[in-house]
């Protein structure tokens, strides 16, 4: 009689399939590239067959992959819901979930929502990787990526979780000293707070992009929160999210009337992700949050 496939082969084929690198895999369940990759060479000799090939995406599953990972994905159903009547609970989540997110966004909306979920769900291990970037167009090593700005996406996909604004600040200080511009163009007259724009992927964050004029001079950072605080600081005018600024002392709106620009917000996961119950959880915590404080993000 011929050798059932085995169980655990069959988890660390599912794990590559939703992360799709095998350091990702080898990360989340404490082990190494050299044993995911001896394990899943077993797993194809078990079933006569290669179950993942290399595409521009990274790890993509064969047919036999796909069913292979369909078997997987019913023998996590069977151990999740072990693990749930041991917990004497059925809504019990457990597992690693990993998400990449703008570092503003993740703290001011996911951090939240997840800390909640967590203390429901004590089970359930999360890690939160600051990224501010487009959606990867290669399997990118986490579960769930949340972008910003315009969606090109292959093999994955994207659900809208909201729009948000940027918008010009400046602090009181810098206002009494410096004034504030009377129009867009008079903005070259003053200092400017902003990404830095050789290092931004998202071209719809930084200044270059919003057709201001070319200010005197710039305050450019690769994080959010030390471009607050240098507006806070009068280091010139900022273009911050509003959300951020939102119930914040020491911000004074700029040309609210003549400048802000839209953007959304996507949640971005491969089909085998989603089809993880731990995922499906947390992106539900992540939508409740945004629509618990929509008047945020819109105001």
């Amino acid at each position: 009689m011929r050798r059932l496939p085995s169980p655990d082969d069959l988890l660390i084929l599912l794990t590559v399939a939703r992360l799709g690198r095998f350091n990702a895999v080898a990360e989340t369940l404490g082990t190494t590239h050299t044993t995911i990759s001896r394990r899943v060479l077993a797993l194809d000799k078990q079933l006569g067959g290669r179950t993942l090939e290399r595409s521009p995406h990274g790890w993509e599953l064969t047919e036999l992959g796909s069913q292979a990972v369909a078997a997987a994905e019913a023998i996590e159903g069977t151990l999740g819901a072990l693990s749930s009547s041991i917990a004497r609970s059925g809504d019990v989540v457990s597992g690693l979930v990993r998400i990449s997110t703008p570092d503003g966004f993740g703290a001011e909306f996911l951090a939240p929502a997840l800390v909640r979920l967590q203390r429901a769900n004590p089970l359930l291990n999360v890690e939160l990787l600051s990224a501010t970037r487009k959606a990867s167009q290669n399997r990118s090593g986490v579960d769930l990526e949340v972008v910003v700005g315009n969606m090109d996406t292959a093999n994955a996909q994207a659900i809208f979780l909201s729009n948000y604004f940027l918008r010009l600040y400046a602090s009181p200080g810098y206002a009494q000293e410096h004034g504030l511009p009377a129009t867009l163009d008079d903005v070259r007259q003053h200092g400017f707070v902003s990404y830095v724009e050789s290092a931004l992927q998202v071209a719809e964050l930084g200044h270059r992009s919003t057709q201001l004029p070319v200010p005197r001079s710039s305050f450019q950072a690769t994080s959010v929160f030390a471009q607050l605080e240098a507006v806070r600081r009068g280091a010139g005018i900022g273009l911050l999210p509003n959300f951020l600024v939102a119930g914040r002392s020491g911000f004074l709106p700029v040309l609210p009337d003549d400048f802000q620009r839209q953007l959304p917000v996507w949640a971005v996961a491969r089909p085998e992700a989603l089809r993880s119950a731990p995922v499906r959880a947390v992106l539900e915590a992540i939508r409740g949050e945004i629509r618990e404080r929509q008047n945020v993000l819109a105001g």
